[in-house]
This record gives C-alpha cells, structure tokens and sequence, in this order.
C-alpha cells in the first residue's frame, strides 16, 4: 500500500470542482425550488424554522458531484450505472420535494436504482470470513450478491435520509464520510474511488454555507437520499473488495451513525406497535434536542460521533488484523455501554413532554400587564431553534 501524489492532485482538484460548482448553483436551485413550490412548510412538533424554507437543495450537491466526476474520471460501465441510478434517485427525490409521495412508491424506485447500479457490476462478491479459525479468508456470495447489495445501497440511502433532522446534519455527516473513505481508498491505492468521493465531498461541503443553523435552503429527499445512494454504492467499491477479516466492520463504522440510527428507529417502532416507516421523534438528533441541547451543539455532537468512527475505520484499515479485532472488541463494548446509558436516561420520546402550566400572576399583576396575543403553532424546542424532521412532505 501506498499513497500516490497524482492521485492526491486529482482528487484535491476534483473536490475544489465539486465544491465550487455546488455553492455557485445553490442561489440558482434556491430560486428554482420556490418556483417549482418545493418549499417546507412548518406544521408539527418535529419542524421549528416558523418560515418556509425551500427544498431541493440537493439538486445542487448533485451538480456539482456530476460535472467533477464526468470531468477526472474515465466512465467505465460501473461508473456509468452508479451515475443512471443516481439521476433516478435525484428525479425521485425532486418530484418527491415538490410533491409528496408515499413510501412504498420511494422503495421501490430506490430498488430499481440500486438494481440498476448492480446490473453494472457495482456487487458485493464476497464478504469477510469472521471465523478466524477457517482456512477460507472470506466467503463467496454468489448468486446472492445481487440481492445482499441491492438491500445494502436501499438500506443506506434511507439510512442518510432519516438523519436529515437538523440543519447541516446529514450533509456534515455524507462529508465526513466521503472523506474517510477517501483517505481509505488513498491508503489501499483505489485512485478511482478517492477521486469519486472527493467529488462527493466537496459537492457536499459547497453545500454546507447554505444549509448550517439558521440554514437558507434544506437539501430535501433530492439531496439525502442521493448521498445516501452515492455512499452506498461508493463502499460497495471501495470497502468490500479488501481480502481481509476487518473488510466487513470497515463500512458499518464509517456509515455507524446513520446506520445505528435507522436500526434503532426500526426497532422503536415495531416495539411501540407502529409501523417502520412511520415517523416520530425518535431519533437520535431529537433525543439531544430534548435533553436540552441547542440544534448547533447537537449537530456539533454528532459530527464528533461520525469522526470518531471514520477514523475508526480508518485505524482498522491500516493497523493489523489482531490489532484490528482488539480495537473492534473495545469499540462495541464502548458503543454498547454509551447506548445504554443514552437510553436510561432518556426513555421513550416519540412526542415532547408536556410541561406544567406556570401559576398564574396576581390579578393586579394581569391587569398591569399590556396585553399580547399568544403565538399559536408547534411547541419549541431549544430555544426556537429551527428543526427539520425526516419524511417530510411539502405543502401544495
């Protein structure tokens, strides 16, 4: 292994492409989204912004990702089936920001999208042999490796889409692990991926100025479950093809937030009698704003998250194997340990706790004080920091 300089270049030029196409034509997809009426509208207890705040931001992230990759990578037919399904996935995601659509129609185009990136050799063949003790370094998936990848780019292209809680959550956290899977594929010599997700990294952080507290446009389902899919189909290519015992654990620690997420989501629903796909606030990013977080600190809390485990993965890449499964061991029992403090101490939080009515004034105090209308609408949560929930659906 090593790492190449012109490799480096390429990939620092196509990030600065990226990065610079992307906040050049978010102003212009701005614009674009309040004619086109993809605009959120605050109407429940998981939304805080008290203005409409246009979607669709993630058609600029996808500009920006698509001119730099056309431009420093040669399309091979892998190339060329990741781009198709990602434009089926943007398309959906923008008919989706302007037009609600249910979910059963969403999975099945995001299927087809996957199964279109798989038909082009974007398959997880094999996967690591977590028996030490087998003289078989990694198993052969065959037939099933169609059907193992396929819920795999699905899984994580929801995955992504349900952390698009806050603002800059889920866009900060696609940049951060675009760039630990760049360093990876730098490390293990995957010129092609490094520059792949440089392009997506940058696309990303171009992005961001807009979309930090108080963000100015919100990437909508356009823009999370592109990078989701982008992600997905990225480590399909660049982390699952190593002849290694720690190839499996490398994806789910560089994907471990939005993964983690998702999984928990699932399992809180079905416990609750719910449907999975119905949302709630659930998750992660309103746990910390009900105990008390302001949206900056909690985003702030969760980009640390996701760097802690991107550079997990990344020690796991380049340490040994004995090293390797040592420093995973303790990262579990660390993680399982941090879990289950998170949630003794917070307990179900579908819905905001209602608080008790303060007592009223003295009469003489009432009739002193001027008179002023009540807002009504959805409750605050920290301090009337703006909120944006998962499966959020446009007003029309």
């Amino acid at each position: 292994m090593g790492i190449q300089l012109p490799v480096i270049e390429t990939a620092a030029a196509a990030l600065i492409t990226a990065a610079l196409v992307s906040l050049i034509s978010t102003p212009v997809v701005r614009s674009l989204a309040f004619r086109m009426h993809a605009v959120d509208v605050p109407r429940d207890n998981r939304r805080m912004h008290d203005h409409p705040i246009p979607r669709m931001g993630g058609l600029a992230i996808f500009f920006g990702f698509l001119l730099s990759v056309l431009i420093f990578l040669p399309l091979t037919e892998q190339l060329r089936t990741m781009l198709l399904g990602s434009v089926i996935i943007v398309v959906l995601g923008i008919v989706d920001d302007i037009k609600a659509l249910g979910p059963k129609l969403k999975f099945a185009v995001q299927i087809v999208a996957a199964l279109v990136a798989v038909s082009g050799g974007n398959r997880i063949e094999f996967l690591s042999n977590i028996n030490i003790f087998s003289s078989n370094p990694y198993w052969d998936l065959g037939w099933l490796s169609f059907p193992i990848t396929v819920l795999w780019i699905a899984g994580i292209t929801n995955a992504v889409n349900l952390i698009d809680g806050l603002d800059g959550l889920a866009c900060g956290v696609s940049t951060i692990s675009s760039m630990t899977l760049l360093v990876i594929a730098l490390i293990v010599t995957e010129p092609d991926i490094a520059i792949l997700t440089a392009a997506l990294a940058g696309a990303c952080i171009g992005f961001l100025p807009y979309n930090l507290n108080p963000a100015k446009i919100f990437m909508g389902d356009t823009g999370s479950t592109f990078l989701g899919f982008i992600l997905a189909t990225a480590s399909v290519e660049g982390l699952f093809k190593f002849h290694m015992i720690i190839s499996f654990a490398v994806p789910f620690l560089m994907l471990g937030l939005p993964i983690f997420d998702t999984c928990f989501a699932i399992v809180r629903r079905i416990s609750h009698g719910q449907s999975p796909l119905a949302p709630d606030r659930g998750h992660i990013h309103h746990r910390l704003i009900d105990m008390g977080f302001s949206q900056k600190q909690a985003v702030a809390t969760l980009y640390i998250i996701s760097a802690i485990l991107g550079l997990s993965a990344v020690v796991l890449t380049t340490a040994g194997v004995l090293r390797a499964m040592i420093f995973l061991v303790a990262l579990c029992f660390a993680g399982a340990v941090a879990a289950s403090i998170f949630i003794s101490h917070n307990g179900p939080h579908d819905a905001p706790a209602k608080k008790e009515p303060a007592p009223r004034p003295p009469l003489q105090q009432q009739t002193n004080r001027p008179n002023r209308l009540r807002p009504q609408g959805p409750s605050q949560i920290a301090g009337n920091e703006n909120f944006f929930g998962e499966e959020d659906q446009s007003s029309r």
